[in-house]
């Protein structure tokens, strides 16, 4: 029998409500070129037939690459404990922790997940987490303009341009100027940053390692913007977070970062993580949820959703931000990984990732035409100059079985053959000779 959720009686009922005298008037505003030109669907299939068929579609995935793509999103090794906990599903069906008496374990992850991120980036507060690292930036920067009144955002155009896109649609509808700093050679320009800065700009957003990899030390960029009333807003990479200097000690104000390589595999889209922690002179303005520790009227420990007066349930239209969501789930397994991996193994795992990194940029500048776009240092990532177009040796090495980097040109004017290439832990040293000996027989 087919699924029919209203009978005639029901719909003659909702339309006499309505105030439409057929189903065809109520739709008549929508032309005809609008509406769907045919609901000829095939015939249903059985449950075996379907899954053979979804089957049959997997298998044209191409899931066996070696890749060496980064731009955000990194390949990093997840131990098996973190899906085999995080799958429980106490942790998978848990709903937001509005009721603290029957919450205790969902809060104190997320309480325990805030302790380890402000950790890692050496700030005091942090939220539950937002959507992904793209919002958190957005979010960063309205933060400032409600901290200082002002309309003007500096941005360096070596943070991710997907992230950039994001604010700026974001802010599209909104009263407020943001002015973009061209990089150099894939570095930030420091000192026209330090320029930009005057008495309407609200925050100086960067990245660290930026989108070209490349590294930077921020303190004197976040002190002449500290003189000049303006928020620093630094996005980082939390798993070099472990040997870099922290944006904490650099004086940020607010910093942010996809929680994606702590735990979370990579896919078509997420779900993945924003990570967010600020000072205390920031930390009202901070949106979404914030997990604190108290104790009962006995004097146990408790934990409880504090600072609810930001939230849309408490403020309604007034509130700091609508965040739905705070990826508790997400949040979990990054707090997992963090555990599991520990100082120690984080550490490790993060000086791996620069070693081969380094490893791969000597191999492949040894190649002839092969040259850095930068000299400046780099972490797990770095940009190298081809003699031909990126988009080319793309396409040809991946048909072998490896995908060499990522191109640059597809968000760079000039860049076309620059290629972007990422390594992790997983990436062997095997695999590098066998891309750089790839690479030197397509060039030479």
């Amino acid at each position: 029998m087919p699924y029919v959720p209203h009978t005639p009686e029901d719909i003659r009922r909702m339309l006499g409500v309505i105030g439409a005298p057929s189903v065809e008037a109520l739709f008549a505003e929508i032309t005809p070129a609008m509406r769907p030109q045919s609901f000829d669907l095939p015939a249903g299939k059985s449950e075996m037939a379907v899954l053979a068929q979804m089957e049959d579609l997997a298998r044209k995935n191409a899931v066996n690459h070696v890749s060496f793509l980064g731009a955000g999103f990194y390949d990093h090794h997840i131990p098996a404990a973190v899906d085999a906990l995080s799958m429980r599903s106490e942790f998978y069906t848990a709903y937001t922790p509005y009721q603290p008496e029957a919450s205790q374990g969902t809060l104190q992850a997320i309480f325990e997940y805030q302790t380890a991120v402000t950790r890692l980036t050496g700030l005091t507060f942090a939220n539950a987490s937002v959507y992904d690292g793209g919002t958190a930036l957005f979010e960063a920067a309205m933060m400032a303009v409600r901290h200082t009144d002002r309309r003007k955002l500096v941005v360096c155009e070596a943070v991710s341009p997907i992230y950039r896109v994001m604010l700026g649609s974001y802010t599209a509808n909104l009263n407020l100027e943001l002015v973009t700093i061209a990089h150099k050679d894939g570095t930030c320009d420091l000192a026209a940053l330090t320029k930009a800065l005057d008495a309407d700009t609200a925050a100086v957003v960067v990245q660290n390692p930026n989108f070209f990899g490349t590294l930077n030390d921020f303190t004197q960029l976040f002190a002449a913007a500290k003189a000049a009333g303006v928020v620093s807003v630094v996005s980082v990479y939390p798993v070099l977070q472990a040997v870099l200097k922290s944006p904490g000690e650099m004086g940020a104000d607010v910093a942010v970062a996809e929680g994606q390589s702590l735990g979370l595999p990579l896919s078509f889209g997420g779900p993945y993580l924003g990570i967010m922690t600020c000072t205390r002179e920031m930390v009202r303005q901070m949106p979404g949820r914030m997990v604190g520790r108290t104790v009962d009227t006995k004097g146990r420990t408790g934990y409880v959703l504090t600072l609810q007066a930001r939230e849309q349930h408490i403020r309604r239209q007034k509130a700091t931000s609508n965040i739905c969501s705070n990826q508790a789930l997400c949040a979990l397994r990054a707090l997992m990984h963090l555990c599991l991996l520990g100082e120690e193994g984080l550490t490790r795992t993060a000086e791996t990732c620069i070693e081969r990194a380094h490893y791969a940029a000597e191999r492949l500048t040894a190649i002839p035409g092969v040259s850095m776009l930068s000299a400046a240092p780099f972490g797990n990532e770095f940009a190298v100059s081809l003699p031909v177009n990126a988009f080319q040796v793309i396409d040809k090495l991946t048909t072998r079985g490896y995908v060499p980097g990522f191109p640059l040109g597809r968000y760079y004017a000039g860049l076309e053959n620059a290629l972007l290439v990422a390594c992790t832990e997983k990436t062997s040293k095997e695999q590098i000779g066998i891309l750089a000996e790839m690479l030197r027989g397509m060039l030479i």
